[in-house]
């Protein structure tokens, strides 16, 4: 079971930290992933971390703004959210599948179609305003 909190209502410019808590299973050698969507849009993709070694992925609407992390002794992962923009107004999921082998880039890809491959969190609304 995974549970982000976190999220929130800001003004453009200011930052979040979200965190995903994992129990029942851990976070050690598992890909770890932060989705986002908006109503009437498909769930989009915007970061992952490889929980193994540490290696991360990021799209290119976030690159620079957002830096995803990983403890595995506290099993919880976070994404922090630097300089937001009102286009970064979504609900924000994590997910997470341990003994992943392979970039987190492909997990992420593999699990937004196959859903039911990993564990996913109730999701967190996160709002920014102009």
């Amino acid at each position: 079971q995974l549970v982000e909190s976190g999220g929130g209502s800001v003004q453009a410019g200011e930052s979040l930290r979200l965190s995903c808590a994992a129990s029942g299973f851990t976070f050690r050698d598992s890909a770890i992933g932060w989705f986002r969507q908006v109503p009437g849009k498909e769930r989009e993709g915007v970061s992952c971390i490889n929980s193994s070694d540490g290696s991360t992925w990021y799209d290119d609407a976030v690159k620079g703004r957002l830096t995803i992390s990983a403890d595995n002794a506290k099993n919880t992962a976070y994404l922090q959210m630097n300089s937001l923009k009102p286009e970064d107004t979504a609900v924000y999921y994590c997910a997470a599948l341990s003994r992943w082998v392979g970039s987190c880039h492909t997990f992420l890809m593999t699990i937004s179609t196959i859903t039911h491959m990993g564990s996913w969190g109730q999701g967190t609304q996160v709002t920014v305003s102009s």
